[in-house]
């Protein structure tokens, strides 16, 4: 398969590896400011972007850029038709106008908060312990998230994600809180809180906690690895599904459909 990688900073460069360790072959790679980047465009440049793909002859698209481009990235790919998997995260409240344009362009997209198969998996794990606690009032969740000091979203879309989930399935939280509680919080709020410190590649925890003991479950991540072999997994899988019917042409889609 012939990738194009946008983005091609520490995460562009570690799936440019694990995608020519799989017998890929990336043709481009396409960044605003790395210099080892095989095209730099110009910033918010959707055309460039476009034209860098086009030509390249790409089967594929996975795009780790940041939150500030994500959207114009999407708007100039989704017409080409290839196959996307986005890794950006920070664009949650623009999904319906990226369904929209898939419709009317009949481009694909599979998109993620988070695309490491250890983070999916615990996603499906959190998910069961809310409803085993869902009887038992006395347990308070809360949700918390490390990564390092160069990510620039918080709280991050992993976080966000694992709250969706959680509010899902419990009818005791309805409402998710980021910010700081200046008041005694409401019991129907979920606080999802951060903190951004060195180089912790992510770390996400939630807490069920009653007046007599707490439940912690965690994810911790080594490395930025997981989440390259899960990209780079989920293209693969992306692609051929495009090829064979499976997937639809003019849909978006999440994890849920790659790691079911």
């Amino acid at each position: 398969m012939k990738i194009a990688l946008v983005g091609y900073g520490k995460m562009g460069h570690l799936l440019k590896n694990v995608a020519i360790e799989k017998g890929h072959t990336v043709a481009v790679t396409v960044d605003v400011v790395a210099p080892d980047a095989d095209v730099k465009i110009p910033a918010g440049d959707g055309q460039a972007l476009a034209r860098a793909i086009k030509s390249a002859g790409v089967d594929g698209i996975i795009e780790f850029s940041h939150p500030s481009a994500v959207m114009t990235n999407i708007k100039a790919l989704l017409p080409l038709g290839i196959p996307i998997v986005v890794g950006t995260t920070g664009w949650n409240d623009k999904v319906a106008e990226v369904e929209k344009l898939a419709s009317d362009c009949g481009g694909t997209l599979l998109y993620s908060s988070n695309y490491s198969i250890g983070v999916n998996m615990f996603f499906k794990i959190v998910e069961e312990a809310v409803k085993v606690l869902q009887p038992f009032s006395e347990y308070d969740i809360a949700i918390h998230e490390m990564h390092h000091n160069q990510k620039a979203d918080s709280p991050s879309g992993t976080a966000l994600e694992i709250a969706r989930r959680v509010l899902a399935n419990t009818s005791a939280k309805t409402e998710t809180v980021v910010d700081a509680f200046h008041t005694k919080p409401a019991p129907q709020q979920l606080h999802v809180s951060s903190t951004r410190i060195g180089s912790n590649p992510g770390e996400h925890t939630v807490y069920f906690d009653s007046p007599a003991d707490t439940i912690e479950l965690t994810h911790r991540a080594r490395n930025r690895e997981g989440f390259a072999r899960g990209a780079v997994f989920s293209l693969e899988k992306l692609v051929a599904g495009v090829q064979n019917g499976s997937f639809k042409k003019g849909k978006i889609y999440t994890t849920d459909v790659i790691f079911s």
